[in-house]
């Protein structure tokens, strides 16, 4: 991960320190901002960051605003952290666009993974391939998704879920699959996160969004009506 910047927002210096010494190391390059406001003039003002970390609970602007700023210009991959455990918080999170929650206390290990995760997709190669299927375009070499000629904003998972449900359409695919393969880690626990994705997701798809389907007692498959 050389050459990345990673952006943590968090008025706790201890935890900021933690995070500096898990993650800043192979060249990557840490900036670090101790309340919401100076974290996202540092985000504004800094170009090529290639990941935010944020704390919800902090001085000037909290985690909910910073994130909402930065969707207005950006879907660089968001990772949440909170003190708080509700499901309320996290359902809210997801609908802002955030990538990964993650509640404290947590493993420093399991958070460089996923920050590990979500650096490779997010800076992967994407395919050089136009994706049309009934009304909706995906241009997969500019990162572009359309529906009836109209684009579509998409936050980076967003993308990241349409896309592998366009590889397996026609396929009836388990949450926990979607989640292992498209979050890129084994996942333990409650997958309502997916059902969040997929009805925002549908959302934005508009008329599309019904491609979506959803297959009682499995998870979800990618089909366009005959």
């Amino acid at each position: 991960m050389s050459d990345l910047k990673i952006l943590i927002v968090d008025d706790e210096s201890r935890m900021r320190k933690l995070l500096h010494d898990y993650l800043g190391a192979g060249g990557v390059q840490i900036l670090e901002a101790a309340d919401g406001q100076a974290g996202l003039e540092i985000f504004l003002g800094v170009k090529g960051i290639d990941l935010v970390i944020l704390d919800v609970m902090m001085p000037k602007l909290d985690g909910w605003q910073v994130c909402r700023e930065i969707r207005k210009v950006s879907a660089v991959p968001i990772i949440m952290l909170t003190a708080r455990g509700e499901e309320r918080d996290e359902l809210k999170g997801f609908d802002l666009g955030v990538d990964e929650y993650i509640s404290k206390p947590f493993s420093p290990k399991i958070l460089a993974a996923r920050v590990d995760a979500l650096l490779r997709r997010s800076q992967g190669h994407q395919r050089a391939q136009l994706v049309l299927m009934g009304g909706l375009s995906v241009d997969r070499e500019g990162r572009k998704v359309t529906v009836a000629d109209k684009q579509v904003e998409l936050s980076y998972k967003e993308y990241e879920l349409l896309n592998y449900l366009l590889d397996h359409r026609g396929i009836a695919l388990t949450r926990e699959k979607i989640l292992n393969q498209v979050w890129d880690y084994d996942y333990y626990g409650d997958t309502r996160t997916i059902d969040t994705h997929i009805k925002k997701l549908r959302q934005k798809l508009g008329d599309c969004g019904d491609y979506i389907q959803t297959v009682r007692n499995i998870g979800y498959k990618f089909e366009v009506p005959q």
